[in-house]
């Protein structure tokens, strides 16, 4: 193969998702005005099934959830592809301006899972057009409950992965207005944190407010626990394997001149390695049942475990990194030098599967990343030309896999 093949070959791709484009938007636009939240998701499982509908897959639907996997056999043995789009919204009223904003109360798509799933659907009629020239096989991934429902792991609990042929490389698109519209930007290894619920009931003794050396005073407590919980990561927790806690909500007391019986606060740990989430979990139990002691009263933890670290594989990462370059030029393809801490579900897919996530920029081009409204903003608006390099990205994975494997 010479070095202008595969430019070939992208310019071919990006051209063909760009004449899919229309299509691509206006699915996007159906599911963004109709988003539905969890599990279920029946209307939008509806509307995808509609959308796969004639394409040459063996489609099949979740037994306890709305999920959708769709299969497309290519014309020549090779390793089977996974690519995966998530489909769920948020509970948010939308504020976006957009004239397809969501028609359903305190739900919207904020996290821009709309864009996943007709992205992916593109990637399919593209595919589907180009089966004699795959190798292999193709797993369509469309997944419901991402947005803390852990609906990638009932996936896989329900069998996506335990094929005749199981997944050789999974890959997954999320859309970010962190970036430049149409760029792509990942990196190897750790790409976004494991990250748990943390939920502490302290329980003193109540009394008048007057009188605070005749009562147990939870409030107190919770706050130096607070506090603490804060300084024990600077402490304890190796800089260059990094931990993030974050108290993010306390609840005590009826009025001003009674003190409770108990405070209760609820927060959020994000780690970037399996050791450090367990050195994490051990410390904040000691000093939430030390400080608690201290005081003369006692404390209640629970953590409750979220989604593993997302991790990429090197070598698959290296592959979509230069099959981004090819497709759309170095200049809009970043290595990113840093994990983020935010947590996805698609981590139990790659610790199962090679693979990798990137991010596809979608900045509106009138704003900088910087100050453009983020994912979970109830006005944030994606540009949705930038869809059409997320296609093209989707099929160039699937179609040079088996390259990798050789």
């Amino acid at each position: 193969m010479t070095s202008q093949a595969p430019l070939r070959t992208g310019d071919a791709l990006l051209a063909e998702a760009r004449a899919l484009l229309p299509s691509v938007v206006a699915l996007r636009r159906e599911l963004h005005r109709h988003p539905e939240i969890g599990l279920g998701l029946s209307e939008t499982q509806r509307r995808v099934l509609h959308a796969l509908d004639g394409l040459p897959l063996d489609v099949r639907t979740g037994r306890s959830i709305g999920s959708v996997t769709a299969t497309l056999d290519g014309g020549q043995p090779g390793p089977t592809v996974l690519l995966r789009a998530d489909m769920d919204g948020l509970p948010l009223r939308e504020e976006s301006g957009l004239e397809f904003a969501s028609e359903t109360d305190d739900a919207m798509h904020a996290c821009g899972h709309d864009t996943h799933v007709a992205m992916l659907v593109g990637a399919a009629r593209l595919l589907a057009a180009r089966r004699a020239e795959l190798t292999g096989r193709v797993v369509f991934m469309f997944q419901p409950g991402e947005e803390g429902y852990h609906g990638a792991r009932v996936m896989i609990e329900e069998g996506l992965l335990d094929l005749e042929a199981p997944p050789a490389v999974a890959f997954a698109l999320h859309i970010s207005n962190r970036h430049r519209s149409g760029s792509v930007n990942l990196r190897r290894g750790p790409l976004l944190a494991a990250g748990d619920t943390i939920r502490i009931t302290v329980r003193g003794r109540g009394g008048h407010a007057s009188a605070p050396h005749h009562a147990v005073d939870p409030i107190a407590v919770a706050a130096q626990i607070a506090i603490a919980l804060q300084t024990m990561v600077t402490r304890r927790i190796d800089i260059f394997d990094p931990a993030v806690l974050t108290i993010a909500n306390i609840t005590a007391g009826t009025t001003t001149n009674i003190i409770p019986e108990t405070a209760f606060m609820q927060g959020t740990m994000r780690t970037l390695s399996e050791e450090t989430r367990v050195a994490m979990r051990d410390n904040v139990r000691r000093v939430v049942e030390g400080i608690a002691a201290a005081h003369g009263a006692t404390a209640e933890l629970e953590i409750e475990p979220g989604y593993p670290v997302t991790v990429n594989d090197d070598s698959v990462a290296g592959r979509v990194l230069d099959l981004a370059r090819e497709l759309i030029g170095s200049d809009d393809v970043e290595d990113i030098p840093a994990p983020i801490m935010g947590a996805e579900d698609f981590s139990y897919v790659l610790q199962r599967v090679p693979g990798a996530m990137a991010f596809l920029g979608a900045c509106p081009p009138e704003l900088e990343p910087a100050d453009a409204p983020q994912n979970h903003s109830n006005r944030v608006v994606h540009h949705e030309p930038a869809m059409a390099v997320g296609v093209a990205l989707h099929a160039a994975v699937a179609l040079r896999a088996d390259e990798w494997s050789r």
